[in-house]
């Protein structure tokens, strides 16, 4: 079979990389985020997970990811990302389109809004953790 060459809209088409170079995209439907966490997409094996998102205010919930590092570039607007560090919370403000954040593995983080933004994320997904932001 042919591989997709595009084009795609990021904010409606999110890329799977593979450690064997694959890059797969993955429509986002009403069925994506169901699918993902059932393992829907588990034929894919490893990888990461690059996407687009908006936001206008702040993340309801904390996350974290065992399997890597997170990378998030701002292409647009402020966010501050709030990071639990073994000594102490850190605050990191994106506030230039271009700039980027390595979130380390399997730290827990979350993001305050500051401007409305977007932003590109390239997640090692699996094992992906949430709760509840107090």
């Amino acid at each position: 079979m042919a591989t997709p060459v595009g084009p795609f809209k990021a904010v409606d088409t999110f890329l799977h990389l593979g450690p064997d170079g694959t890059s797969v995209p993955l429509e986002v439907n009403e069925s994506f985020w169901q699918e993902l966490t059932s393992g829907g997409f588990a034929h894919l094996g490893p990888g990461r997970l690059v996407s687009t998102y908006d936001f206008s205010e702040d993340w309801t919930s904390w996350e974290q990811h065992p399997a890597g590092e997170e990378v998030v570039a701002l292409i647009s607007g402020s966010l501050e990302f709030v990071l639990e560090m073994s000594d102490g919370e850190r605050k990191v403000t994106l506030d230039q389109p271009g700039q980027f954040l390595l979130v380390p593995r399997g730290t827990w983080h979350t993001a305050n809004v500051s401007q409305h933004a977007k932003a590109l994320f390239i997640t090692p997904g699996e094992g992906t953790e949430h709760r509840p932001r107090a």
